[in-house]
């Protein structure tokens, strides 16, 4: 393996998780973050408390609060920041950055109103000057789980195989295992929108439903997933794999998931602002949500679970009126939503 000089951009807990990753992998990589405090405190203790607080960060990395520096030398930068600061921050990079580097992007997400995934942001924001390649890194996987050494697989999708091989080599060890896939829709697609469904599995356990209510959730969210992504192009093999139903087992399953206890909350009654205020981290499933439904609209597909978080996150629908009317809606078959899914594939 070449051992590479590598920016990670963004050093919350997935971020950093990555950066301890290609660490013991023995690259040099620096750790960017928009806050000097916070680089000085990793600098300094090789802890980033107050996102993976115990954990040990190898000295191989060394965190920034100054963007040039970060990616001055950097043969691979790593877009680690949460989906809705990719624009901003790639429009720094694309100002700063004057030879083409290896672009990995590991956010889940979709934007409001453009409708644009992660990588269509990137490519609409960096140029030929700053960007020569592009690859996304996505699957089930907690940085909680990663930094202790657990076993992780996710897949490195890109147009470009040998980029995708260069990622996979960057990263893949006997504790994170990497695969490839050159359906680039598909993983960002299903990577973005389980966290819709993981934030409607944390409203159901709110509600004190049971194990019945999730395993249905589950299941019908992940067809309301493949029907939309082969409506935009993915092929619905990929939502069978790690960066579909892997990704939506973990998420919707998992304490570590912070859509999953964002949902929690909602279904126990606290407000939204309430509940991304004692967050105090991101959660993507909402914002996504809202472009989930956009979408939904503009390409009619049918998305019940999706319009019906729409409602409970901005319309102030109670969470429990949201699962009643999902539970009368019209009558269906459930082998139509294969024919459906196979029909938009084919259009």
């Amino acid at each position: 393996m070449d051992k590479q000089n590598i920016a990670v951009l963004g050093a919350g807990s997935w971020g950093t998780a990555l950066a301890i990753v290609l660490a013991d992998n023995l690259h040099q990589v620096n750790l960017w973050t928009h806050t000097k405090a916070q680089a000085d405190q990793i600098n300094a203790t090789h802890k980033n408390e107050k996102y993976l607080p115990g954990i040990d960060i190898p000295e191989e990395i060394t965190a920034y609060s100054d963007l040039e520096k970060a990616i001055d030398t950097a043969e691979m930068i790593v877009f680690a920041v949460p989906a809705k600061a990719t624009r901003e921050v790639a429009e720094q990079v694309n100002k700063i950055r004057h030879t083409p580097a290896l672009v990995v992007h590991v956010s889940k997400g979709i934007e409001p109103d453009t409708h644009l995934r992660i990588s269509e942001i990137l490519q609409d924001t960096l140029s030929a000057d700053a960007m020569s390649d592009l690859v996304v890194l996505s699957g089930p996987s907690h940085a909680e789980e990663v930094v202790k050494r657990h076993p992780t697989t996710v897949t490195a999708a890109s147009e470009n195989m040998k980029a995708a091989e260069k990622v996979q080599d960057a990263f893949m060890n006997q504790h994170f295992r990497v695969y490839t896939n050159h359906d680039v829709t598909g993983v960002e697609v299903g990577g973005a929108l389980k966290n819709i469904i993981a934030l409607a599995a944390g409203i159901t356990d709110g509600l004190g439903y049971g194990d019945n209510a999730k395993a249905a959730l589950i299941t019908r969210g992940l067809a309301e997933i493949a029907r939309l992504g082969t409506k935009l192009g993915a092929n619905p093999l990929t939502f069978s794999g790690l960066t579909g139903v892997g990704d939506l087992i973990v998420t919707c399953t998992s304490v570590h998931s912070r859509n999953w206890r964002a949902g929690n909350m909602l279904g126990k009654g606290h407000k939204l602002d309430d509940v991304l205020e004692q967050m105090g981290m991101v959660v993507e499933g909402v914002r996504t949500t809202k472009a989930a439904y956009q979408l939904a609209e503009k390409h009619q597909v049918t998305m019940p679970i999706t319009t019906a978080l729409y409602k409970v996150l901005f319309e102030d629908v109670h969470p429990k009126e949201a699962v009643d009317q999902l539970m009368t809606r019209v009558k269906t078959h459930e082998m139509e939503e294969l024919v459906n899914i196979l029909e938009n594939q084919n259009e």
